[in-house]
């Protein structure tokens, strides 16, 4: 999947609403990933690790 515009450097975007974490370069659901920079709602990690984003309490969606 093409990484979107405002986080093309980012692999691990995360959903506010849900506090789940995507792996956009292994996630296949566009309209997801679509949702959620549509609705602001998107939030990226430094370091960009699923490490870092289970650090501030993401959990990683599974499809």
């Amino acid at each position: 999947m093409k990484r979107p515009g405002r986080f093309e450097h980012t692999q691990y975007l995360g959903d506010k609403r849900t506090q789940l974490v995507y792996d956009v370069d292994a996630w296949t659901d566009e309209s997801v990933v679509d949702d959620i920079v549509a609705t602001n709602s998107g939030i990226c990690f430094a370091p960009d690790t699923l490490a870092e984003a289970r650090n501030r309490g993401y959990r990683l969606a599974t499809a």
